[in-house]
């Protein structure tokens, strides 16, 4: 991944950017990031991609023959306080997608459930910033965190007036009731393959 320039950008410099590039990038505060290079270190890419597999091939399973869809990690979706949009790394839509576009890029205005596998850098971002600006999409109902050291999930699931109940989920036992798709989601389906050995360690 090219490395870009500690600099602020305005919000028509990181369309641009994100538009012409073949990497995928957010944009915060005036500052771009890009999605996904926390886990470009051994290890953490292959269990990164085995978790996201593992969720996206589930549910779409599970969901078969019910209005609900799973939309990968290049969708966009729009976050109306921390505009334009996010690339989280699954989501899913019950009902016929809203879309949206701005210059020429089309970004999904309701998702039920949105998917994030966590690392060492992207922890903090994941439960408090950006937690906080998906909250401002109407149609949220429930957030899961997935780690990928360890069997471990991280679930939020809204109770209305702007209370979300969190619960934590250890081992690969462990069974996930997902409350807006009404199903379960068992632990070693998510981490089907992965080998924690092989995981980002922190320094």
């Amino acid at each position: 991944m090219t490395a870009l320039p500690k600099q602020l950008y305005t919000l028509e410099e990181y369309l641009e950017l994100d538009k012409n590039s073949e990497e995928k990038y957010e944009f915060f505060e005036g500052r771009v990031r890009g999605v996904g290079e926390a886990f470009a270190m051994a290890g953490g890419s292959i269990n990164h991609g085995r978790i996201m597999r593992n969720v996206i091939r589930r549910l779409e399973n599970k969901l078969d023959g019910t209005p609900c869809e799973v939309f990968p990690s290049d969708t966009r979706l729009k976050v109306p306080t921390a505009l334009p949009y996010r690339y989280p790394d699954a989501s899913v839509v019950c009902g016929e997608p809203v879309i949206e576009e701005i210059q020429g890029q089309q970004m999904l205005l309701n998702p039920v459930l949105i998917v994030e596998v966590l690392s060492d850098s992207t922890e903090a971002y994941d439960l408090g910033k950006k937690f906080s600006a998906y909250q401002s999409i109407p149609s949220f109902r429930e957030y899961l965190l997935v780690a990928q050291d360890r069997p471990h999930v991280i679930q939020h699931v809204w109770q209305g007036d702007g209370k979300w109940l969190r619960s934590e989920h250890d081992g690969l036992e462990a069974v996930l009731k997902l409350e807006s798709l009404n199903l379960t989601l068992p632990l070693s389906e998510i981490y089907q393959r992965v080998n924690f050995q092989a995981a980002p360690v922190a320094e």
